[in-house]
């Protein structure tokens, strides 16, 4: 593998020595399944402080901080679900945990300010909130937003509908919308939030992020059943694909984890590519703006700016913060769920996926690239490289999620709308529905009859009467087939309002 590593013997293979550095000192572990998450790791190297509470990535216990290349600054502290996270996935890499951040005797300041407030009772989430409170807390462009000393809080809302709360130091609450707390309720942890000051210059953590984050590195381990590679080019990439037949290719592994912990899947062998450098490029020309698959939403959200609307619409949405820390747009589209928020916004954007494998790269429209559920024309031995979103932008752009929670949950129902409207008159519309098909799906019959139809109140309720039939939505235990309909009737009028009113332009 061309790098310094031990290698040891278990069961007849060969393997190759994890190396974690956790809370400054390294960690290793010659032999552990490849399936053993980073969670079970820290643990078993007695750093308790991580819980394992839901296992899928929806409470935040397991809440850790990994060191990652940064925007603001050469490194960036993360915070990310451990208990979704193959431990190999971060070898060689820098990890700091609850027990990392301060003693009882010297507190970190989040530590300090969560006890002192009450922001803790039983305890159990209280490690996991730390970290995430900490990742925010270290975030560079935090001072951007301040208007004044720690304290109050400034409200704002964005286009979706997401209630921001923003401290005036610059915390943004949402850091910690991943995060459950069963016992203490939520405002001592907010005043907690809001409370915090800024790093000191002896702070290590601080410090750290001046210097440049781990650099990539490969890895390959078996356990004698199963293999795990972390390739971090792509010609080994699609090498693997192409010599090896049952590949689970991950990046995120944010579904990965829910794979392993809830429903015991074990894949023979395990392909990460979220270190690939062709994977993880964002640019622009004057045809089209093209996002690496390999990207993780947070990263996409602060390369963008603003830049795509429909998708500055769909982040807050998307789940939380923890898990947008690691999902990749790459992974939503690959496994190709009916309910892959991100999968309707692409539809509406008319993106291509870009496909490479060990013949060449091809493009296919995402219009055409579902077959059925969770089927695709993807071949095995093809890479998901990028998506393309195509330039000029719709003037006129949303996307609506029907949850039973406002965040952190899985769609009832998902709908991305893009429309251009000169003159009064819908000259272009795109309307990509989730959650309501066996795969996402456009709403074509819609959007033709939109197309060239006046925008008003008897256009818009045409158009809605036929979307409700565009699909044939399924009863399950997140919403019944009428309310789905229901929902799809009601989304163009919900547009039509929110222009009416200003809130949408």
């Amino acid at each position: 593998m061309g790098r310094d590593v031990n290698v040891f013997r278990a069961r007849g293979h060969a393997v190759l020595m994890i190396s974690i550095t956790v809370n400054g000192q390294a960690l290793t572990a010659p032999e552990i399944p490849t399936s053993m998450t980073l969670l079970d790791f820290l643990r078993e190297h007695g750093l308790t402080g991580a819980k394992e509470g839901c296992a899928e990535g929806e409470c935040g216990a397991c809440s850790v901080l990994v060191a990652r290349p940064g925007q603001d600054t050469p490194t960036e502290w993360v915070a990310v679900n451990s208990c979704l996270i193959p431990a190999a996935a971060v070898d060689r890499q820098e990890v700091v945990t609850a027990e990392g951040l301060g003693t009882p005797e010297v507190l970190h300041p989040v530590q300090y300010l969560m006890a002192s407030i009450g922001g803790s009772q039983c305890g159990y989430c209280t490690p996991g909130f730390v970290c995430s409170m900490a990742a925010e807390y270290y975030r560079g462009a935090r001072n951007r937003h301040t208007t004044s000393a720690p304290g109050d809080a400034a409200r704002t809302s964005d286009r979706a509908g997401d209630d921001r709360m923003t401290g005036q130091n610059g915390f943004d609450i949402h850091a910690l919308s991943g995060n459950l707390c069963r016992c203490t309720g939520y405002r001592p942890i907010q005043d907690a939030a809001f409370a915090l000051g800024w790093p000191e210059d002896d702070d290590w953590l601080a410090r750290r992020r001046s210097a440049p984050a781990p650099t990539p590195t490969a890895t390959d381990i078996s356990d004698g059943d199963s293999r795990f590679v972390r390739a971090t080019t792509l010609d080994a990439a699609l090498r693997l694909l192409h010599d090896n037949r049952d590949v689970t290719i991950v990046a995120g592994c944010t579904d990965w984890g829910v794979q392993v912990n809830i429903r015991g899947e074990r894949a023979t062998l395990t392909l990460a590519v979220d270190q690939v450098p062709e994977m993880r490029e964002l640019r622009q020309t004057s045809d089209y703006i093209e996002i690496g698959s390999a990207l993780t939403l947070t990263e996409i959200e602060r390369l963008l700016r603003g830049r795509i609307p429909l998708l500055a619409c769909l982040w807050p949405q998307f789940a939380s913060r923890l898990i947008r820390n690691r999902a990749t747009l790459g992974g939503n589209i690959g496994t190709g769920s009916p309910i892959g928020d991100a999968l309707p916004a692409l539809l509406a954007l008319e993106a291509t996926v870009c496909l490479v494998g060990h013949d060449g790269e091809r493009d296919v429209p995402i219009a055409d690239y579902f077959t059925g559920y969770r089927t695709s024309v993807r071949a095995t031995d093809e890479l998901i490289r990028a998506i393309r979103v195509p330039l000029p932008l719709a003037s006129t752009a949303t996307f609506y999620k029907i949850a039973k929670r406002r965040f952190d949950d899985i769609s009832s129902v998902a709908v991305a709308i893009a429309l251009e409207i000169r003159d009064g008159i819908v000259e272009k519309a795109r309307i990509g529905l989730g959650g309501v098909a066996d795969r996402p799906i456009r709403a074509l019959r819609t959007e033709s009859l939109l197309t060239g139809s006046p925008w008003t109140t008897d256009s818009v309720d045409a158009a809605s009467q036929v979307m409700c039939h565009e699909a044939a939505p399924l009863s399950d235990h997140r919403a019944s087939a009428a309310y789905r309909t229901e929902m799809l009737t009601q989304s163009l009028h919900r547009l039509y309002a929110e222009m009416m009113e200003g809130e949408l332009v």
